[in-house]
């Protein structure tokens, strides 16, 4: 009778911050005082005992924080007491064993990261435990137990962390099995495998067969929070990687798990959105390749959202203005790279099998074949009148413009798909891939109208135009790429891709 009196004591005194929550603070004084007249007269009424707990919740989630009302851990401590008495009443009621985790949570996260807190986190678990194994289709308390142990391995001595943790990810994943489009538990596993991933590459290490490398845990990390983003867009998913590379601009590994991230999410969101969201994730796997060449995972990764948007378009049909991309040479780029990521890692099995897929789109014996306005040679700054739009060919060895005649001869021999080597007597510009310094877009005013390109080399830079900045791009990946190559002594590699 004593604790009843303190509980309805401690309800008595909660005032609310504002009418609203004083309005809502009378009526559950009034329903405490019912269930205590209840308990009076029933102390074995169960049911009686978990709502009031629930009311003592209620109650705490109600103090305002600058009041003199009683402390929220009173409150929630109490709550607890009752929760703990109707269960061992009712030793089956779930609901009982779900709710008095939350109010044990929400003692642990008062403490910060203490031993008290850690025991209470421990407390948390096995309540979430109990009411899953009493109801065990439920994603919600799923769901929280791998939120609680989630915030238990943040505390936990270090050889136990990982074990926790890879416990969090298996309730997280229970959660969604059970409610597939549950989108908070989609983002804390996502989360969850970032940290994995970030403590993983902390501390380095070797890993064996089983164990999933910290790169591949990134990777899952962005589908999942790329999921949850699609599915509530209000909740700003995508955000985190955007964070990340802000704080930590020179990541390659963070622009391209943020294209991973978009890539995802792609496949999912509305028609009208998707093609926006492909080229936003071209543009990050672009970005991270800048900042490390020979980044062979962004560099396959590329290859891959750019047959996907090829597919896309080939699919709906339709025209395509002067400035984009149409699908062919879209099937051509993710060949390039595709190729590049194999010359890189021949011994990466899905790059050999993704390569079969599509070595038959590049224009054998090159890399790339395509159209660039160069100067008269030796002149690179000749009136704009004297520049001329002609065909270039890029290979293992090196850029090489085509002049008329030889233009024909390449054309007769791309359509008889021949895997001889031509053999040209009057090159205008060529360039050996040895002698390259750097490849660059260039805004020179003196150049004409276009996107320019600056290949600077051991006897000179180079001066050229591509049609479009679309279209410099896929030029100045190409070249970058080939170099890469080159340096890193895989051209045998690559010599035997395009004319093997």
């Amino acid at each position: 009778m004593e604790q009843n009196n303190a509980a309805i004591e401690l309800i008595n005194s909660v005032t609310g911050a504002d009418e609203e929550g004083r309005s809502r603070q009378r009526i559950l004084t009034f329903a405490a005082k019912r269930y205590a007249s209840a308990i009076d007269r029933n102390p074995d009424d169960y049911d009686a005992l978990y709502n009031w707990a629930l009311v003592l919740q209620e109650s705490a989630d109600n103090v305002s924080p600058d009041s003199s009302s009683p402390s929220k851990d009173a409150l929630l401590e109490e709550a607890c007491r009752k929760y703990d008495e109707a269960t061992h009443l009712c030793p089956t009621l779930h609901d009982a064993y779900y709710n008095w985790a939350i109010a044990i949570s929400d003692r642990a996260k008062m403490r910060g990261r203490t031993k008290e807190a850690e025991e209470l986190w421990k407390q948390a678990t096995k309540n979430y435990e109990k009411a899953v194994q009493l109801n065990w289709n439920s994603p919600q308390a799923l769901n929280n137990w791998g939120l609680a142990l989630q915030e238990l391995s943040a505390i936990v001595a270090a050889r136990e962390k990982q074990t926790i943790v890879k416990t969090a990810i298996s309730k997280f994943r229970a959660a969604i099995q059970l409610q597939f489009d549950f989108h908070r538990a989609i983002y804390n596993l996502g989360t969850v495998l970032y940290g994995l991933a970030e403590d993983m590459s902390r501390t380095g290490g070797s890993f064996n067969a089983k164990e999933v490398p910290p790169n591949e845990l990134y990777s899952q990390s962005a589908i999942y929070i790329a999921a949850a983003h699609a599915l509530k867009p209000n909740y700003s998913a995508t955000k985190n990687y955007e964070k990340a590379v802000q704080l930590n601009w020179n990541s390659p590994q963070a622009l391209n798990n943020w294209g991973l991230a978009l890539q995802e999410l792609s496949a999912i969101v509305a028609a009208r959105e998707k093609q926006t969201i492909v080229k936003t994730a071209i543009s990050k796997f672009r970005a991270a390749i800048q900042l490390q060449f020979d980044f062979h995972r962004a560099i396959y990764n590329l290859g891959t959202v750019l047959y996907g948007l090829a597919e896309d378009m080939s699919r709906t049909g339709g025209s395509f203005n002067a400035k984009e991309v149409p699908p062919n040479e879209l099937y051509s780029q993710s060949a390039i790279y595709i190729a590049a990521a194999h010359a890189l890692k021949p011994n990466y099995s899905v790059y050999t099998s993704a390569l079969k897929l599509v070595r038959s789109m590049l224009p054998l014996p090159y890399l790339k074949v395509g159209y660039l306005t160069a100067p008269p040679v030796g002149n690179p700054i000749a009136p704009h009148s004297d520049w001329r739009r002609s065909e270039f060919v890029l290979n293992h060895e090196g850029l090489q413009q085509i002049n008329k005649v030889e233009q024909r001869q390449i054309t007769r021999n791309l359509s008889s798909k021949s895997g001889d080597t031509m053999n040209f007597s009057r090159p205008a510009i060529k360039v050996d891939v040895a002698d390259i310094v750097s490849v660059a877009a260039c805004a020179d005013l003196t150049l004409p109208p276009g996107a320019g390109l600056c290949i600077d080399t051991i006897h000179g830079p180079i001066l050229l135009v591509a049609d479009s900045w679309e279209y410099l791009d896929g030029w100045l990946d190409a070249i970058r790429l080939v170099y890469t190559i080159f340096a890193r002594s895989k051209t045998d590699v690559l010599a035997g891709i395009i004319t093997g």
